[in-house]
């Protein structure tokens, strides 16, 4: 069995360690290596070549949503999932900016860490439906405030595959959207495969917010 290589970058050893025996109960897991700062992560990154990054926000010489977004411009197959202590929008909002694919508090359970670490490796991501509907609205409004429409792009996306971007960018789950459409959640998922595909993306946000960029679909600002 291909085990997922996970790379842990924390400023604080004893949260290193502490994850690092966590996962390394896992069968599917392999923990790769361990960075104290964004510098040697981002050096790390490069070196080891992860599948997965556990991404502390707050770290010296280089911030976690600096060194994401290094990261991400080099690598952008890799997954990487922001710990945070802050559950305000803003900071999701660059995080997503930078290409995180999720975020965790750091005071979620182990088994919530486990489960994401494997949800993004299958390509998921795990920004909240609440906070991805409205991260997404403003991407939206940032393009009305700029007073220019998204000029239509040429694509190669079927009728199907763009209702399913539409429930993707609405932050809906493969379940909800194979439920909705009275679709497998295997055909779902081989949808979303191709969208990602298309567009040239590697996650469900990704794929969202190019999507509104280019004018493939139109989300308006909520509340």
């Amino acid at each position: 069995m291909e085990k997922i290589k996970v790379l842990i970058a924390d400023d604080h050893r004893v949260v290193r360690e502490g994850l690092a025996a966590i996962l390394k109960t896992k069968d599917d897991i392999n923990v790769v290596g361990e960075a104290q700062d964004g510098v040697e992560a981002v050096e790390k990154a490069k070196t080891l070549e992860p599948d997965v990054i556990l991404m502390d926000v707050s770290m010296p010489r280089m911030g976690g949503i600096e060194a994401t977004r290094q990261i991400k411009r080099e690598f952008p197959h890799m997954g990487i999932v922001a710990l945070t202590m802050y559950e305000e929008q803003q900071y999701i909002f660059d995080l997503v900016r930078a290409g995180a694919t999720g975020y965790l508090l750091k005071d979620s359970e182990s088994s919530q860490i486990v489960a994401a670490i494997r949800a993004i490796y299958r390509g998921e991501s795990l920004i909240h439906p609440s906070v991805a509907s409205k991260i997404l609205a403003e991407f939206s409004l940032m393009s009305q405030k700029k007073g220019k429409k998204p000029a239509w792009v040429e694509h190669d996306l079927t009728e199907r595959e763009i209702t399913v971007l539409r429930l993707v960018a609405d932050g809906k789950t493969n379940k909800e959207i194979a439920n909705s459409l009275d679709l497998s959640e295997k055909t779902v998922k081989n949808h979303v495969r191709n969208i990602f595909h298309k567009l040239q993306v590697y996650d469900r946000t990704q794929a969202a917010i190019l999507a509104i960029r280019k004018g493939l679909i139109e989300l308006e600002p909520r509340p």
